[in-house]
């Protein structure tokens, strides 16, 4: 038993959300203590109700979701009966959240150090004038480049991996007791994200915070917690010291986390010699404005294969796909279907070229009209590319819905908000393939996704492509994705092709030293495996020096 004094008690908490006029529970009757300084990590499936008990740790329930029995203490504070001006006490000054999006989450109208002083002014903790001194401390100490500035930088001039480390700072802007961060590296590249990592726990040693980390991804949770709490569907499963769970974890349950991307699909014999790709990005060099962002960028994809395109944020795996689907016409090279080179501007591409490629986008959430039912996002485009109307239409489109393992009778009339993570993405798929295309772009379709869901949609877009002899191309930051689903990998890096070849080759060295970046920094279920990697990089106080070796 630690010796810490204890700062969260939950015990035998309720929780419930309101569907219609029902009340359906959420959490049943979980325990929690949390001492000072120390990191608990909340793991688990979607709907596990990772994120509804941490938003409870800080006294909080999202609209339609009630407490309806239970105790929560902060620092022998009740929670559960205290007054809104209690609450809007601690909030922000004595309990921070950090969210999974931080673009979602920073006001893009305000620069980025004006929204970081926002709550020490408030809470009079600090002055204007200190605060953005602390705040540009904060930035140096979380590795920013150039602290002095990039706080007076706005929230879409920096990167997804800085503006995550920005919303760490402004979350330890008052010194807080507790932080709850909720998926903080969930949309970040392998290398951004041990970056992050490595500053939130080093932010927390240094402060002596506790806090909460709710995540999916096991090997993430292994370098942050002391302890780990697995929940499903509401329930307790088990909880544990790490290294015990992570070397002998005692449910089923548990076992089969720790178990998952087993999927891998089978090697594919060889394209043969003098095949015509279903797409070629041919030296394609392209620009936002006057900015360079492609350099002489070319690759292949065959007919039924999947190229995985990865690389770090910046990289330009998302570039090319916008030139492929003529969001940004090259100013050089061009991008061919089957062999016939396509007008470079999407708005002078006929119907037939617009359907052959189609895209699934990365956050679902983001993707789907929140007013449209299902059946209308997805019959939208079965009538633009292919006229069906009326009952033809619905008979398609509850044909798309049974594709991808989704009920008709149950979904076609219900709305995004009905549906789970994974169900969205699905949604998403079905959209794509309404187009009835030959290839299919998967932009980053799994990382958003908790790895049991993930390994199904894996599974649903290999079915899919035996089936239906669908190319795509899989961008990716997830190099365990990479070993399940793709048949060639291309490595990109400041807008260049570094490395391409098949995955078997790919996987073996010698590498590409930015090759061999990426694959050495895929995070391990070993405890030691960040202090280690860390060290071998030439940081060996993660306090006393930048990750620049990264």
């Amino acid at each position: 038993m630690s010796e810490k004094e204890v700062l969260v008690t939950i015990r035998d908490l309720y929780l419930e959300g309101r569907t219609d006029e029902t009340w359906m529970p959420i959490i049943n009757g979980v325990d929690l203590t949390l001492h000072k300084g120390e990191v608990l990590g909340l793991i688990g499936e979607s709907g596990a109700g990772k994120s509804t008990l941490g938003l409870a740790a800080m006294g909080f329930t999202r609209d339609g979701v009630r407490i309806k029995k239970g105790s929560v203490e902060f620092d022998g504070i009740d929670l559960v009966n205290a007054s809104a001006a209690v609450k809007r006490g601690l909030l922000g000054k004595r309990i921070a959240y950090v969210a999974q999006s931080a673009a979602a989450s920073f006001n893009p109208a305000h620069k980025l150090i004006d929204q970081h002083s926002e709550a020490p002014i408030q809470h009079g903790v600090m002055a204007k004038s200190e605060s953005e001194a602390d705040g540009i401390e904060l930035y140096r100490r979380l590795r920013l480049p150039n602290p002095e500035q990039i706080g007076f930088r706005y929230p879409h001039q920096v990167s997804g991996g800085q503006l995550q480390r920005a919303m760490t700072a402004m979350a330890m802007s008052c010194r807080p007791d507790l932080i709850i961060f909720d998926e903080p590296t969930t949309a970040l590249d392998v290398t951004t994200q041990i970056e992050v990592l490595a500053s939130i726990r080093d932010i927390v040693e240094q402060f002596n915070t506790a806090a909460i980390y709710i995540t999916h991804d096991l090997a993430v949770v292994a370098q942050m917690a002391d302890n780990i709490k697995v929940l499903l569907k509401g329930d307790e499963v088990e909880e544990a010291d790490t290294r015990t769970m992570l070397a002998d974890p005692r449910e089923d349950y548990t076992k089969s986390l720790w178990a998952v991307r087993s999927f891998q699909r089978p090697k594919k014999p060889a394209v043969q010699k003098g095949a015509v790709p279903v797409v070629r990005v041919n030296h394609v060099t392209a620009a936002y404005g006057t900015t360079p962002v492609l350099f002489d960028v070319d690759f292949e994809i065959h007919e039924g294969r999947t190229v995985a395109v990865v690389g770090e944020s910046g990289s330009g795996k998302s570039t090319a796909a916008r030139c492929i689907t003529g969001l940004l016409p090259p100013k050089e090279g061009q991008i061919e279907f089957e062999g016939v080179a396509m007008p470079a501007d999407y708005r002078r591409r006929n119907k037939d070229q617009l359907r052959q490629a189609q895209m699934i986008y990365q956050m679902a959430d983001t993707a789907l009209n929140p007013r449209k039912t299902i059946g209308e996002i997805i019959g939208r485009p079965v009538q633009f590319y292919t006229g069906l109307t009326g009952n033809e239409r619905r008979r398609r489109v509850d044909e798309l819905l049974a594709e991808i393992e989704l009920e008709p009778s149950i979904y076609h009339d219900r709305l995004p908000s009905e549906l789970s993570g994974g169900q969205k993405q699905r949604v998403g798929i079905a959209r794509a393939l309404a187009a009835e295309p030959k290839f299919i772009i998967c932009d980053e379709v799994t990382s958003a996704l908790d790895q049991l869901v993930a390994e199904g949609i894996l599974k649903l877009l290999a079915r899919l492509q035996d089936t239906l002899g669908l190319s795509y191309m899989f961008i990716t930051h997830d190099l365990a994705t990479v070993k399940s689903i793709a048949d060639e990998v291309v490595v990109m890096k400041d807008g260049k092709v570094v490395e391409q070849g098949p995955k078997d080759e790919m996987f073996k060295p010698p590498h590409h030293a930015y090759t061999d970046l990426l694959l050495s920094s895929v995070p391990e279920m070993d405890p030691d495996w960040l202090t280690n990697l860390l060290a071998e990089r030439g940081v060996d106080n993660i306090g006393d020096a930048a990750v620049d070796k990264m």
